[in-house]
């Protein structure tokens, strides 16, 4: 048993997908949420700037009592986290590998399409794992930047987010691809425009579904499940005013977190 926290961070409200994912299938958890919402998008940054950025969140997050933290962030899984490898006592997950694993597992006719932020896709983690995983597979990604503006900004199920698509997955739809890596964390708030554009045989691979497993199956190795949880199960930090992450993250965890966001000034934890 092990009632400390888990530790997630985005680069906004992308993270609180797999949040969502976390608070369902292990109810007595308590996590601890940081977006940088000040600092987004990580995904047209340099590797330098991310890789900053991505170590001050850590560095916040560990002001905190955790026994895990997840970069819930596509970019800084990609593009940071090889970097700082073994850096910290706490473990520290990212969101590519289980979804690379349940993308090989999952696809049929061996062609994976990978959407990412510019950022995830020149890392090409993607890519190589899926090769060290089966050399036969074919990988075709693309950059979808615009996609996690549609999303902070309330307009992944208008009109101009279909648009958007229709632009970006043309090279996945003209490939073939049976499966798809919704390879940055926003993406699944964009589920029903993706089906809409693609058809609804290409399976779709939500990475917060396979890092709460991922989370869970450790934990339950380690002994480190928790039995109760704090009294303040789930608390959010942004870099940024609240108002807009409570709004919207209220849509993406489907309850209220109004009252439990609070800004910090995360330069304060910047090198």
């Amino acid at each position: 048993m092990d009632n400390r926290r888990i530790g997630l961070f985005d680069s906004g409200l992308g993270g609180l997908t797999v949040m969502k994912e976390l608070m369902r299938l292990l109810p007595s958890e308590s996590i601890v949420y940081f977006g940088d919402t000040g600092r987004i998008p990580y995904g047209s940054k340099s590797v330098d700037t991310i890789l900053k950025y991505t170590k001050s969140d850590i560095r916040f997050l560990q002001d905190f009592d955790l026994k895990m933290m997840v970069a819930a962030c596509g970019t800084a899984s990609s593009t940071a986290l090889p970097l700082l490898k073994g850096q910290y006592d706490v473990p520290l997950l990212g969101v590519i590998e289980p979804a690379a694993k349940a993308a090989a597992g999952v696809t049929k006719n061996g062609c994976v399409g990978v959407i990412g932020t510019a950022g995830t896709i020149a890392s090409g983690a993607y890519k190589r794992l899926l090769a060290g995983i089966n050399p036969d597979i074919q990988t075709v990604d693309v950059a979808c930047p615009l996609f996690v503006h549609l999303v902070e900004n309330g307009f992944a199920e208008k009109n101009v987010a279909k648009e958007v698509a229709e632009e970006y997955l043309e090279p996945i739809k003209k490939a073939g691809a049976d499966t798809l890596i919704l390879g940055c964390t926003h993406y699944p708030l964009l589920r029903k425009v993706i089906t809409e554009v693609l058809g609804d045989k290409v399976t779709l691979i939500n990475p917060g579904v396979y890092v709460a497993e991922e989370i869970k199956a450790r934990l339950t190795e380690a002994d480190q499940l928790a039995e109760v949880p704090y009294d303040e199960q789930y608390s959010f930090y942004v870099s940024d005013d609240p108002a807009g992450f409570v709004r919207l993250g209220s849509v993406f965890l489907e309850r209220p977190i109004s009252g439990l966001a609070k800004q910090v000034d995360i330069e304060q934890f910047t090198e």
